[in-house]
């Protein structure tokens, strides 16, 4: 192992004194490289091949949809009942009851009983004078006596005179005149369905918003150059790049809720219909008029004043009575004079009653709300997505690994190397056994599919393709 990094920096030295400056400088650069070449068997050749970053795959979780409220409308509920409507008021009317009369008959005493005097004791007497009973009371003649007893008399008679009297013959009375009712015809408004609401759904408002999800983060790598100004690798001999590739990003639309579904209450207004209505404007009256009393004037014999008589009874006369006048006076009685007089009277006074007239009623169909309207909320959860997510483990490295050279490759290795790639999939170009850039590149696509170390034919990728030294 010590002859063949004598031999290398020999070989280090001459060049450096052959070439120029600058490829001095590249060789030094290799002298340095050398320096950290691990212990290798003869034979073996290494190169400083790339290993790529490590990645994981995790799942991510976004959300898709935005959880929601959905909206339910309970419509309300009626029923259509029947109701009555008033057509026409209650009232009153007052109808007269006229009064009840009657026929009664009354006697009327035309003159009072009375006792009188009669000018003699026969059948054929007279009533005596009132000169003559005037003067015989004058003259002591009693007052009262006894039926039958007969007096002389000796007086002048009592004085009469006649006077007119008043007899009531109908009684006063009311009668009562009766004013109607009045009434209006008016048109009016009936209610047929109550006033009630409903509730409306206000749909929930989406906006599709689009999103970038990471997939890939950004990282960087070593690259295989495309020019001289970029960095020459003297492990492998090749150039390489070290270049940043950029994150990986996946385009995601979702639907996000912008505006909650909602409800709205829309009032119903109730349902009238129009129909004529009697309405009382002025109540029924009566108006009560006095009827007066009804009278009939009757004669009557009034005494003024007694006769003034001196009178003795019979045969009880005495010599100083005086001298008789020939006249008797004897007391008779006489029944009073009477005459009976039909009369109207009021037996049930006239009045009014007040008749009760009902109200007039219609029965209509009409729709009453039983239960209002509602809603009814359901909890929408959010709907989810999975995505699936690579993210860096390790960063990329350049590391010295066992690689195939001229050195250890023969053609028929390189066949197998050709042969192995073309049955992974991967074109190598013609399968002659020569390494060139056709397979050089197929190499370099299996080992990046692989998750391989590249930059070089390194073991790990005969192991994977199958080709055993």
């Amino acid at each position: 192992m010590k002859m063949k990094k004598t031999f290398v920096f020999t070989v280090l030295s001459t060049a450096m004194l052959l070439a120029g400056n600058s490829v001095a400088e590249e060789l030094t650069g290799i002298a340095d490289m050398a320096q950290a070449l691990p212990d290798a068997k003869a034979g073996e050749c290494f190169a400083k091949v790339m290993i790529p970053a490590q990645y994981k795959t995790e799942a991510q979780e976004i959300v898709k949809r935005d959880a929601y409220d959905k909206i339910e409308i309970i419509p309300a509920k009626y029923e259509t009942v029947q109701e009555k409507v008033l057509v026409r008021e209650a009232s009153k009317k007052i109808v007269p009851v006229p009064a009840v009369y009657g026929m009664v008959e009354e006697t009327v005493e035309l003159e009072p009983a009375k006792m009188i005097w009669m000018a003699g004791n026969s059948k054929k007497s007279r009533v005596a004078g009132s000169s003559l009973l005037a003067g015989a009371h004058a003259l002591s003649l009693p007052d009262t006596a006894k039926p039958g007893e007969c007096f002389k008399e000796y007086h002048s008679p009592a004085q009469y005179k006649t006077e007119a009297q008043k007899i009531l013959q109908k009684e006063a009375s009311k009668k009562f005149e009766i004013i109607p009712a009045k009434y209006e015809t008016v048109v009016e408004k009936v209610m047929v369905s109550e006033a009630s609401s409903k509730l409306v759904e206000v749909p929930a408002e989406y906006e599709k918003v689009t999103e970038k999800v990471l997939v890939r983060a950004a990282y960087t790598t070593w690259k295989q150059g495309r020019g001289p100004v970029e960095r020459i690798d003297g492990g492998t001999g090749e150039i390489m790049c070290k270049v940043e590739v950029p994150a990986k990003y996946k385009s995601i639309t979702r639907r996000v809720l912008k505006t909650p579904a909602t409800t709205s209450k829309v009032e119903i207004p109730a349902k009238f219909e129009t129909q004529k209505v009697r309405k009382l404007v002025a109540a029924a009256a009566q108006k009560e008029i006095e009827i007066p009393a009804t009278y009939e004037t009757v004669t009557k014999r009034v005494k003024i004043s007694d006769s003034k008589t001196a009178w003795l009874a019979g045969g009880s006369a005495t010599e100083d009575a005086g001298k008789a006048t020939g006249k008797t006076l004897c007391m008779k009685e006489v029944s009073a004079k009477t005459s009976t007089v039909k009369r109207r009277v009021v037996k049930t006074p006239a009045t009014v009653k007040t008749v009760e007239i009902p109200a007039v009623f219609e029965t209509r169909a009409v729709r009453k709300l039983v239960s209002p309207p509602e809603e009814k909320r359901t909890k929408i959860p959010a709907e989810k997505q999975s995505v699936s997510k690579r993210i860096k483990v390790t960063d990329a490295k350049l590391e010295w690994r066992s690689v195939l050279c001229q050195t250890n490759m023969t053609k028929d290795l390189n066949l197998q190397i050709q042969k192995a790639l073309q049955v992974a999939g991967y074109n190598p170009g013609p399968v002659d056994g020569v390494i060139g850039r056709q397979t050089l590149l197929a190499v370099d696509a299996f080992q990046q599919k692989n998750d391989l170390p590249t930059g070089g034919l390194t073991m790990a990728t005969l192991e994977k393709l199958g080709v055993k030294l």
